[in-house]
């Protein structure tokens, strides 16, 4: 090969290519070559701060996953073109890039503890209502990010929130402009329609005209596109027989358990408040009430008449059941002291001084070892189930991406390669019905490359690796099958010509001034802008119509409803509020209108940034 390239390099082909290169470097110098290569790794450059191909790639993908997530049963990942995709995430990123640009112009900062508290309280990573490690790792490497490369993307998300908050809580409005508002908002209108019906029964469709029809438009005659996927899954449930615990680790985790069902003390107490100041008073009237209790008097109409607490002075000092590490550590020591039906000696405690008696105890039912036994192994296997399904996930992940098949994950891991049935691009069933994989199956890495998918996330305890076994190419559907479809498409396309038609020389009828036809107007008397009961597209036109020159010139306009209807309406007046606004009412509004002045703000110096930046893509 090396003498074929020494041959070649002195002919007219090579000498041609050599002189092209020297022309560019003539032109441009070494720099925009070397510049152009190093281009070749960045989508955009934004002020002089790159954006890597990796970033939108990234950025690509949490864009679809977000799309599935939203839209649920309604994502149709057929509408996810992957140009349009790009376009929209490098745009995301330029957008963030000069925001967090504009951010730290401003000195907005996000600490690094508001950061791990954020992280902590974030429901996906918990797992039983507690942050969850090994939970957080899975979640963010689906979602393609380390855990250095998902604090930054948060911390540049809670910056660039900061700034969106600081400009758009800025926006304000004045009195005069609410008014103005509510006299729009709060303005009636009365009008009359008349629904020219759209009647497709009665049309007439020739099949000459299905006919012309299914040869111009054979493009949406076709066949669903279809896949069929190979796929390995793996389960976390899979796991808890492939580990073991001993008898020691459930005893000790019984003992745990037993350990925390104290016996619950029903007390009661009488309170004289107290500081260093008035110690000695209160440690005085204590003892006197001592001396009451001693000579008979009833404990809680003593609690009634003197105790300083509130809380429980009422209800004869009754604090109710509660177990050890409740109460004040002097108050406590104290309790557990009693027995049932006696009366501590004054105790002092924080608060001040106290006279305590134990109303009741309650022992707790501590279960045997046996009936929690099988509860107590699978928390103890769930421990080591955790960990070593992240573990087989990433090695998942990563076996997959290496090889051209499924067969040596499957194999590496013990899983068995399964088969979807043929599903299109809304989906089917099994797997298929989720919305990921159907995305992941459609997309140019699985279709077109035929690679392995990455590890796709079905629920927090299932994951799956995917690859296209068979690629169903759409066909143009027989005539026959779809003639009856067409007739009726036809059908409901020309009755609802004839009834615009017809409604519009009825407008025109009408402002000659002409009687309409037979039909009667159906009235409305002072609709407001959110009026039940009406069809929204009417609604809207009624409120677009401008308003009337005189009560006997009314204005006339016109809606085409979605099943082919046709409504003409008349708008006959408009009527503004006449009372004064009230300051609530002033309120509402004002914080409406300055929260969308706020947002209007914040659109504008978000274009001002676009402006004023030197952007490059790549």
């Amino acid at each position: 090969m090396l003498q074929n390239i020494r041959d070649n390099s002195q002919g007219w082909i090579a000498k041609t290519i050599i002189g092209i290169i020297v022309m560019l470097l003539a032109l441009t110098g070494f720099d925009a070559i070397f510049n152009a290569a190093s281009n070749s790794r960045n989508a955009a450059e934004v002020n002089g701060e790159e954006i890597s191909l990796g970033e939108l790639n990234q950025a690509m993908n949490m864009q679809r996953r977000q799309l599935a997530q939203q839209l649920g049963s309604n994502f149709d990942p057929s509408l996810l073109d992957d140009k349009l995709v790009r376009e929209s995430s490098l745009r995301a990123l330029i957008d963030r890039a000069l925001l967090l640009q504009g951010a730290r112009d401003a000195d907005f900062a996000f600490s690094e503890t508001a950061l791990d508290q954020l992280i902590l309280q974030t429901p996906e990573f918990t797992v039983d209502g507690a942050f969850n490690a090994a939970r957080f790792d899975q979640v963010i490497q689906q979602m393609g990010y380390t855990r250095l490369q998902f604090r930054e993307l948060l911390k540049q998300e809670m910056l660039t929130g900061q700034l969106r908050a600081g400009i758009s809580g800025s926006g304000f409005v004045t009195d005069e402009q609410i008014e103005a508002f509510a006299r729009l908002e709060q303005q009636t209108r009365d009008f009359a329609t008349i629904t020219v019906q759209a009647d497709a029964a009665a049309v007439e469709v020739s099949d000459e005209e299905t006919r012309e029809y299914y040869e111009q438009n054979t493009d949406r005659f076709r066949s669903p596109e279809q896949v069929v996927l190979e796929y390995v899954e793996l389960n976390k449930e899979s796991f808890f027989d492939q580990v073991d615990v001993s008898d020691e680790q459930v005893n000790d985790l019984y003992q745990q358990r037993i350990a925390s069902l104290a016996e619950q003390r029903r007390a009661a107490h009488i309170l004289i408040e107290a500081d260093d100041a008035s110690d000695a008073d209160a440690k005085k009237k204590i003892e006197e009430i001592a001396k009451r209790l001693a000579s008979g008097e009833d404990f809680a109409a003593l609690a009634k008449e003197v105790s300083q607490d509130p809380g429980s002075a009422n209800d004869g000092g009754d604090l109710g059941f509660a177990g050890p590490g409740v109460y004040d550590p002097a108050f406590e020591k104290a309790l557990y002291a009693l027995n049932e039906g006696q009366v501590s000696a004054p105790v002092r405690s924080d608060f001040g001084w106290h006279l305590i008696k134990l109303l009741d105890l309650q022992s707790p039912e501590v279960p045997t070892l046996e009936s929690l036994k099988p509860e107590l192994v699978r928390e103890l296997k769930a421990q080591q189930v955790e960990q070593r399904f992240v573990e087989a996930s990433k090695q998942l992940e990563d076996t997959a991406f290496e090889s051209s098949d499924l067969a040596q994950p499957a194999q590496e891991l013990g899983l068995s390669v399964q088969t979807t049935e043929a599903f299109g691009r809304e989906g089917g069933t099994g797997i298929a019905a989720n919305r990921q994989v159907v995305q992941a199956a459609f997309s140019d890495e699985v279709l077109i490359d035929a690679a392995n998918s990455s590890v796709i996330e079905l629920d927090p305890d299932t994951v799956v690796a995917v690859r296209a076994k068979e690629h169903l190419q759409p066909e143009v559907l027989p005539f026959d099958s779809v003639k009856d479809d067409i007739v009726a498409q036809l059908q409901r396309s020309k009755a609802a010509e004839q009834a615009r038609e017809a409604g519009e020389r009825m407008i025109a009828t009408l402002r000659d001034g002409g009687e309409q036809a037979d039909q009667p107007w159906n009235l409305v008397e002072a609709a407001s802008r959110n009026q039940e009961g009406m069809e929204p597209a009417v609604l809207q036109q009624v409120f677009r119509m401008p308003k009337p020159e005189a009560t006997d010139k009314p204005t006339y306009g016109s809606v085409r409803l979605a099943d082919g209807d046709f409504v003409v309406v008349r708008l006959n007046g408009v009527s503004e509020p006449k009372t004064e606004l009230s300051e609530e009412d002033k309120q509402n509004y004002r914080r409406f209108l300055a929260s969308r002045s706020g947002q209007q703000d914040f659109a504008a110096y978000r274009e001002m940034l676009h402006t004023d930046a030197e952007i490059e893509t790549f």
